[in-house]
């Protein structure tokens, strides 16, 4: 059964990141300290120690509290009740004209090209690694499976365009979640990768975690002065920030669909913690559910690894992501490729 029922998630540490999941609270900020009220209740945090606020539904921030955090550069990011990406409050004091008229040119050289093949054979060697472990956990046989991704990868290494890499990463993709749908726990079966609704509560979570990842990379380019808008892999799209989607396609697999595996089979969430807009058919997580992924998820962001080729020392996973947007950078202001070692889980 679903239990958890906080509407106010401050997730500590050097550095808070503060999750509204409830309508109708307050955010003000007092002598440096930011509180949150519910009701009769407060809660307050060292606005010096908040990296960012995550507001889900229809809660209030005072004009003091978002100058602050714009003076500040603490980005509020704001959804819909359900998970929905509406926008951002951030101050825009980073842009740099001359990184973003680079990102403009790299765009059409065969630097390009060398790394979203890097890029995207990497993601496919971490679906391999993932799916392995949960089909394992089953007893199922996907040697087939597993040579078919295979040779995905040696395809798009001699791929010359972005659309017939993703062309091949969609067929990776759909060998890769046709085997989890398997390898999930019974209640959980799906039938392969939805959204814009989704339409399962797989594929709920799924969409919900590349949605929070998506908006932590955004900050992170921001931060170096880029722009989320101008990418290299996908189609652009004005309302898309096609940067930030390009460097989140390795993370896929190693941060959001191997949580969503351990809390389904591991049993952490119920479909309980799931509702259904019967207009549209569409399943989201209720509040207890966003609590139980949510810290799911803080968890992981902070947890250490050693998966970065060029990292000899233990980095939490919210700081590799930053690390690759700085290598991501570096390949900018070079023009070289091999500047830029995606994550390989093993």
């Amino acid at each position: 059964m679903c239990t958890k029922q906080q509407k106010i998630l401050i997730f500590g540490g050097n550095m808070s990141y503060l999750y509204l999941t409830e309508n109708n609270l307050y955010v003000g900020i007092t002598n440096n300290q930011l509180y949150v009220k519910n009701g009769d209740e407060t809660e307050s945090i060292p606005i010096e120690t908040l990296e960012s606020i995550s507001v889900f539904g229809n809660s209030q921030l005072s004009t003091q509290c978002i100058h602050e955090c714009m003076k500040r550069n603490i980005p509020v990011l704001y959804y819909s009740s359900i998970g929905v990406y509406i926008g951002r409050t951030q101050a825009i004091d980073n842009t740099n004209v001359n990184r973003i008229k680079k990102q403009m040119e790299f765009v059409t050289t065969d630097s390009a090209i060398i790394l979203s093949k890097k890029i995207i054979i990497s993601k496919i060697h971490n679906q391999i690694v993932v799916m392995s472990r949960y089909a394992k956990s089953k007893n199922m046989d996907i040697h087939h499976q597993i040579i078919q991704m295979k040779i995905l990868k040696t395809k798009i290494e001699l791929c010359e365009d972005t659309e017939t890499i993703m062309g091949y990463e969609g067929n990776a993709a759909r060998i890769y979640f046709g085997v989890l749908s398997h390898a999930v726990d019974d209640e959980f079966k799906f039938n392969g990768r939805n959204r814009r609704p989704p339409k399962d509560p797989f594929n709920a979570l799924v969409s919900l975690g590349y949605t929070i990842i998506t908006n932590e990379i955004y900050g992170k380019i921001e931060g170096k002065g880029l722009t989320p808008y101008i990418g290299f892999l996908h189609k652009m799209n004005r309302k898309h920030p096609i940067l930030a989607s390009d460097l989140i396609e390795e993370w896929r697999p190693v941060i959001v669909d191997s949580i969503v595996m351990s809390l389904i089979n591991g049993h952490e969430i119920t479909r309980d913690c799931f509702t259904k807009c019967y207009e549209t058919g569409a399943i989201y997580l209720n509040k207890e559910g966003k609590k139980i992924f949510f810290d799911k998820l803080e968890n992981r962001m902070r947890s250490e690894m050693k998966y970065l080729e060029y990292a000899d020392y233990p980095v939490s996973f919210r700081r590799g992501l930053e690390l690759q947007v700085n290598a991501f950078n570096n390949v900018l202001e070079n023009n070289n490729p091999d500047m830029y070692t995606p994550i390989k889980i093993r």
